[in-house]
């Protein structure tokens, strides 16, 4: 139970083998809010192969009131991010986990086990599906065709207007073979795919005016479940995808906990409500996004 209950909630993390792999690590392991990281586990007579990583945070800071609000403190908002997302890494590099969107809580251990129990053999079964598979994601921008030609190229008798248009054909050319290259691009993708992942997502392109002028547009977002014995392969095989390819920037990340592959059931009591997981932050063991 938590302690005083009054002062805290429990974070939930993830959903994770109780095993002996862990040990090592969850003596040490710190959360949100600095809280230490334990497994809640069922009780004997219900005991199943599945428990729940959590921490005890400040009521204070996490209670349905105040969530929206701090949500909104841009600061706050990553320190947790990440705080969330280490746990959930470190975890997985040590066994297979179902991460849990951040800002899932319960009013104490109790109310969080009830909601662990009845899908606990739910929970079971999507961990084998996920055992010795990692998540990798893939995106590929359409770099801007921003050079212009060079307009000396024109016949000497033609004009400033005419060397204008014929500029700004070039530009739209150039623009719409950079497209073509990021078709190409995505077929050799969903080829390799087939050969080397177990499955795929396809998420939103991200947009915004930051990234249009720093990499290009976002064309592809996608996600793959590879199995571990197949990872090497498929790095290098996407890897190569782009090569020959200059109008388009394709982007590698991961390896990462199956955040894209983890459809957990409705539990029969909800917890307080939880925001939406933001992608994983980068850090010293990961890529930049």
């Amino acid at each position: 139970m938590n302690g005083p209950a009054a002062a805290t909630l429990t974070y939930v993390y993830a959903v994770t083998p109780p095993t002996p792999a862990l040990d090592d690590v969850l003596p040490t392991l710190t959360g949100v809010a600095g809280s230490r990281v334990t497994l809640l586990t069922p009780v004997p007579d219900d005991a199943g192969p599945v428990a729940f990583a959590i921490s005890d945070v400040p009521r204070a800071d996490f209670e349905e009131e105040v969530l929206p609000a701090r949500f909104e403190d841009l600061r706050w908002l990553e320190e947790t991010a990440r705080a969330h997302h280490r746990v959930i890494e470190t975890l997985a590099a040590r066994t297979t986990v179902l991460p849990l969107r951040m800002a899932t809580l319960y009013q104490d251990h109790t109310r969080a086990l009830r909601a662990l129990q009845p899908q606990s053999q739910e929970f079971a079964t999507q961990l084998a599906r996920l055992a010795a598979h990692t998540e990798y994601g893939v995106k590929i921008y359409v770099r801007p065709a921003t050079t212009a030609p060079d307009t000396g190229a024109a016949a000497p008798s033609a004009g400033p207007g005419k060397a204008y248009l014929q500029a700004r054909r070039a530009q739209r050319d150039a623009h719409e073979d950079h497209y073509r290259q990021a078709r190409t691009a995505a077929d050799r993708i969903t080829g390799i795919a087939r050969q080397h992942a177990a499955e795929h997502v396809a998420h939103p392109p991200q947009s915004g005016p930051l990234t249009a002028a720093s990499v290009g547009e976002n064309v592809v977002n996608a996600a793959f479940l590879v199995p571990d014995a197949e990872a090497d392969a498929f790095r290098r095989a996407i890897q190569a995808a782009a090569e020959d390819l200059p109008g388009i920037l394709l982007e590698m990340t991961g390896p990462w906990a199956p955040y894209s592959f983890t459809a957990l059931p409705p539990p029969p009591e909800s917890p307080t409500p939880g925001f939406p997981t933001p992608e994983p932050p980068p850090g010293p063991a990961h890529e930049p996004r």
